[in-house]
């Protein structure tokens, strides 16, 4: 835009519309006139553009685009603005065009200013040592090295440069509104950066921030919200009386129903209402609605948080200096306890109250359950659980993010190398406490939980299910291209790896599995000064999201020897088809226990409180008008195809096979 002064006419029409300037000669225009603006206060450097649009509001209103009743000062604003009735003034802002400001209070970047950029939380530990440097590009990986590995100082120390140096480019006083704003009936904004098509109406308070809107991803902000030092990503919505104090929403958020958060980070498709959090690191789809829960100092994703759910990181010697770690895909039920220090392993269930500070994390789809004060475990019993398999189909369908420029690596898969590794080394616990206790031991001791007899031998026998399903998938898919009657060295030959660097330990970075050997390299090359900048960080992480597949392969590939006593190297024809064959009896042995589960949502127990006025007869009609009926359920339906469907897959591989 090419500003000019105004002229001495136009001055005059400005002034007899009611306006005033500390210095007229500092006040420019890049309009042909200077019309729809009226009783504004100009003071320092003021521009504005051309005023030439209508806008019309819910109800039919309109209103044109102009300047009224407002005091700016060292303001910048662009063509097509509605900026009126401002009860304080505008301070040092550049405010884009088509943008909507209307009673405001108070809105000013007061002195250099980042913008939330660089802010320290203190994630995991109230007391400190966690911190992480919240940036507007911040990933769940990123942060998850920056808070875990505080065994690599100098890493540490490498990362936090790198978004010292991000955020000293972002340094200025004066902030920015973007394009298509609307801001309504907000009281007070200091310090804050807002991007395009944003919606802020009825906000209390936002200081020091960044509001990372987009016209792919509109954020909104409503309704009471307090929010300091603090990051919002694009697409999240924050309502209804919620307080955030430094703390980083992540892409696609929801928050609303008063809740509270100070000192965490929450990450893609996280939802909070009515609880509250202090200190948490919220991996991609950490949910948590209910008045009652309180989620702190330990580190979750793709968790569904019970009502009443409550951790303890106190317990009145040296402070609130305690953590745990709920792995990916864990649950609590209402009114559960967790005494921290404690570790639950993956897509686990916690109910009752636990003070003996387990660790589960090498015996993961299991239940934590207390009775009478004690932790009883029962190991892999999720596997065979609806509600498991309906959480790993729902959370793709849930990824609520628009904005074509994702910032978190998230895999769903249920079954991977890092839950497969758990199970081979939760297999050899199970044996090594069965041998020690003595086979016929009813209940045997591992750490502070108690696995009773039953439960170790179907925990045993679930995991191997669990591994030969998932080693059955990889080996079919690898060889869905294979020629009909293919001979055994061109069977040898499409199994060979693609990739190197899957092999070893594999591990879960908020969302983002990897082999640990290929992290460890990205980490090394940080630590040493040869990654530069943050964006190389985040593509190194999206390559290894990328090329999940071709790593999973190459991880599996030297496991059918240690399962099944098969070396692929010298794999034949028909040790395939006994693989596939064994396949196909887990998949679909799971996938009847997934039939029997669900059946029990519509046994007769699970009808009371229906037909409240009716015999037996009026309430299963009941029960079937509001629930539907077991055989046309979507999720039963679900679990029929997926046998016929994968039984006609197998059958398929052993009609190619040449034996």
């Amino acid at each position: 835009m090419t500003y000019r002064n105004l002229t001495q006419k136009e001055i005059e029409k400005l002034v007899a519309a009611g306006c005033e300037a500390d210095d007229w000669g500092t006040v420019f225009t890049d309009a042909p006139e200077v019309d729809h603006i009226c009783r504004v206060r100009f003071s320092g450097t003021v521009r504005f553009g051309r005023f030439d649009r209508m806008f019309e509001f819910p109800g039919g209103l309109k209103k044109h685009a102009g300047l009224r009743d407002a005091t700016l000062h060292n303001v910048t604003i662009g063509d097509n603005c509605l900026i009126e009735n401002i009860s304080n003034y505008i301070a040092n802002y550049n405010i884009g065009h088509d943008t909507i400001l209307e009673n405001v209070d108070l809105v000013l970047t007061d002195g250099p200013c980042r913008f939330g950029n660089g802010v320290e939380v203190s994630v995991m530990n109230e007391t400190g040592g966690r911190e992480v440097k919240i940036y507007d590009r911040l990933s769940a990986q990123v942060a998850y090295v920056m808070a875990m590995y505080r065994h690599r100082p100098e890493l540490v120390k490498a990362l936090d440069a790198l978004v010292d140096d991000y955020a000293a480019k972002l340094e200025s006083s004066v902030g920015t509104i973007g394009n298509y704003v609307t801001i309504r009936n907000t009281r007070f904004l200091c310090g804050v950066r807002v991007g395009d098509y944003a919606v802020l109406s009825g906000v209390n308070r936002l200081r020091n921030g960044s509001v990372n809107s987009n016209e792919a991803a509109p954020v909104t902000i409503s309704h009471g919200v307090i929010a300091d030092d603090f990051i919002i990503c694009s697409g999240s919505h924050i309502t209804d009386n919620t307080s955030l104090t430094r703390c980083f929403i992540g892409q696609a958020c929801h928050f609303g129903h008063s809740y509270s958060a100070s000192d965490s980070l929450f990450f893609s498709n996280c939802q909070g209402e009515n609880g509250e959090a202090c200190a948490i690191f919220a991996g991609p789809f950490t949910v948590t609605h209910h008045k009652s829960s309180l989620l702190i100092a330990g580190q979750f994703s793709f968790m569904n948080t019970g009502s009443g759910s409550n951790q303890s990181n106190h317990m009145y010697k040296l402070g609130p200096i305690h953590q745990g770690i709920l792995e990916r895909g864990s649950k609590t039920s209402s009114d559960s306890y967790i005494l921290w220090p404690s570790r639950v392993g993956a897509f686990s269930l916690v109910m009752g109250r636990h003070v003996n500070h387990s660790d589960t994390t090498s015996l993961p789809f299991s239940y934590l359950i207390e009775q009478q004060n004690t932790t009883y475990l029962v190991p892999g019993v999720n596997l065979r659980s609806v509600g498991t398999i309906r959480d790993a189909q729902k959370w793709p369908k849930r990824d609520a993010r628009k904005d074509p420029d994702r910032l978190d690596c998230i895999n769903y898969n249920l079954l991977s190398p890092y839950t497969i590794q758990k199970m081979f080394k939760g297999i050899k616990l199970l044996q090594n406490l069965q041998y020690s206790s003595g086979e016929l031991s009813d209940v045997y001791s591992f750490h502070s939980a108690k696995i009773k007899n039953s439960s170790l031998r179907k925990g045993i026998e679930l995991y191997r299910t669990a591994i030969t399903k998932f080693l059955g998938n990889s080996i079919i898919k690898k060889l869905e291209n294979l020629p009909a009657e293919a001979s055994d060295e061109e069977i040898r030959a499409m199994l060979q790896p693609e990739i190197e660097g899957g092999k070893g330990k594999w591990t879960d970075l908020g969302g983002l599995i990897a082999p640990m050997g290929l992290v460890s390299a990205l980490l090394d090359r940080i630590e040493s000064g040869e990654v530069k900048d943050l964006e190389e960080v985040d593509a190194a992480f999206r390559q290894m999201h990328a090329d999940y597949y071709r790593l999973e392969w190459t991880w599996a590939y030297d496991k059918f020897a240690d399962f099944f006593g098969y070396p692929l190297e010298r794999i034949t024809a028909f040790e395939v088809r006994e693989i596939v064959v064994k396949w196909k009896e887990a998949v679909i042995g799971l996938d009847r226990m997934l039939y029997e589960d669900a059946k029990k949502e519509f046994n007769l127990a699970s009808m009371t409180g229906f037909g409240a006025d009716g015999s037996r007869e009026v309430k299963e009609m009941d029960f079937e008008q509001v629930r539907g009926d077991f055989e046309s359920n979507s999720f039963v339906q679900a679990v029929l195809e997926h046998i016929r469907v994968k039984e006609a897959l197998g059958d398929e591989l052993l009609g190619r096979l040449r034996f």
